[in-house]
């Protein structure tokens, strides 16, 4: 994943910009970057490794050397960025969101033609923010531009460009699978991932950018470059997983979505008669508890903490890099109140279930610490399909995924025709794949939220989300 942030003032705005970013670091663990036009006309840009340290602490001591009106920074999970470009098209400062599936068709091609060069990283492959930018730089202006590397990646693109003379594009992916919103203060506009980010640096909402569309900023003026579309299909998992719980993405606040979310979980469990015999319902921390207060609040059942997570030295349970000190990091970070534990019925609700291993590992942590029986609500429905729009779920292989992997002990090649039979726990295979999966991991019961529950939770018409992750529809 990644986000971005960028604003244009009238006054020096490098350091809404630190902040704003910053308040973007949920997305990304790889890389941060700022880039500004400076006072004096200058570009100046910043790239650091936040793997291991916190954004803020890389680019303190470089806002002296950005000081200026026009600013942009991302955070990202994938490729060093902004990158600077010189073109036919003028110098400017670009970073991306999303994901190109078809970047070594593309890189080929380009090179093929004879027209251009890339720098090879040490990985082999090339930054796909600059072939992005040489995509754009194959038409005579941005907006000819951006519609043409739209319509050349196969995948997701959102972009974010700062130009010499301190004016900022924003251009939304054309279906719109992750928001870009604008916001606007007294002395200029921002651009922004993230709504909250904009809103605790004393901005206004101004709107949702719409898919598509194409928006040039300046300190006294938004112009549209491009009309947007009615076709969309955003992500739903901004709701269920990754989205800050402050923010709002077409109007539906993350916070709200999610504790809805939880309501419907438990109202039908109570209606099937699952809610029997639980002490305490839970979270998983971070991203499930405000699904499992909706659960609690619905069904009765006192919400607890039974665990809590140790965050001052290991913030986000995605870092390091690697997997098995990930599922290290994730054991240690978590502490239990064996009060709460010890004897007791426990029912957690978590985000998403998608591989199962760091599951595994928190199940197996509370019967060592003397729970009873553990109970486990997936948030959103069975995940069948690796993402291949955006990074979230992202598999070399769907036989990652703890849902499909069960499928295929218990049928084989034949289960892939009955997905949709799988994905429900009301039928024969999906109770039996729900049973095996409980088997597997430890848990006394396991149910998912349904497709329809969640699209209920959200509030949005089904046709403007995407659920390709669950049912494979794109």
């Amino acid at each position: 994943m990644g986000g971005f942030f960028g604003a244009v003032s009238h006054r020096n705005c490098e350091m809404d910009v630190f902040f704003g970013t910053d308040y973007h670091s949920h997305l990304g663990t790889k890389r941060g970057g700022m880039a500004a036009v400076t006072n004096d006309g200058k570009f100046v840009r910043f790239i650091h490794n936040i793997e291991n340290t916190p954004f803020r602490t890389k680019f303190e001591d470089d806002l002296m050397e950005m000081q200026g009106k026009s600013c942009i920074g991302c955070i990202s999970d994938t490729d060093p960025q902004p990158l600077l470009i010189k073109s036919a098209l003028g110098v400017f400062a670009i970073c991306t969101i999303g994901i190109i599936n078809n970047a070594e068709a593309l890189v080929n091609e380009l090179i093929s033609a004879g027209r251009i060069h890339f720098e090879a990283m040490t990985s082999g492959k090339i930054n796909s923010v600059e072939l992005v930018a040489a995509l754009i730089n194959e038409k005579k202006s941005f907006v000819e531009g951006i519609r043409y590397a739209e319509e050349r990646i196969d995948g997701s693109l959102s972009i974010l460009i700062l130009n010499s003379d301190g004016s900022i594009i924003a251009a939304r992916d054309k279906l719109g699978r992750l928001p870009i919103l604008i916001g606007k203060n007294s002395d200029g506009y921002c651009v922004s991932f993230e709504s909250f980010a904009y809103q605790k640096l004393g901005y206004e909402d101004v709107r949702d950018l719409r898919p598509a569309e194409i928006v040039k900023l300046t300190a006294d003026s938004m112009e549209v470059l491009r009309e947007g579309q009615d076709d969309m299909r955003i992500c739903a998992f901004l709701w269920s997983y990754y989205g800050y719980p402050n923010s709002k993405y077409e109007g539906k606040n993350v916070e709200v979505v999610r504790t809805k979310n939880g309501e419907i979980m438990a109202r039908e469990d109570q209606k099937n008669g699952l809610c029997e015999g639980i002490d305490y319902v839970c979270g998983v921390p971070d991203s499930g508890t405000p699904h499992a207060i909706g659960y609690s609040n619905e069904s009765g059942i006192p919400f607890a903490r039974p665990f809590i997570k140790y965050t001052p030295t290991w913030p986000r349970s995605f870092m390091p890099t690697n997997q098995a000190a990930r599922n290290k990091v994730a054991k240690m970070k978590m502490i239990p109140v064996h009060e709460l534990i010890e004897g007791k019925s426990l029912l957690f609700v978590d985000d998403s279930i998608v591989r199962g291993t760091q599951l595994r590992e928190t199940v197996e942590f509370l019967y060592n610490n003397g729970a009873k029986e553990v109970h486990m609500r997936s948030a959103c429905p069975p995940i069948m399909y690796g993402c291949k729009y955006l990074n979230f779920s992202s598999s070399r292989s769907d036989m990652e995924l703890i849902a499909r992997r069960t499928i295929a002990e218990l049928e084989g090649s034949e289960g892939e025709k009955h997905i949709s039979e799988y994905s429900s726990g009301n039928t024969k295979r999906g109770k039996a794949m729900r049973e095996c999966i409980c088997k597997q991991l430890g848990l006394k019961s396991l149910e998912f939220q349904s497709l329809e529950g969640l699209l209920e939770a959200i509030g949005l018409d089904r046709s403007k989300i995407c659920t390709y992750c669950w049912d494979g529809k794109e």
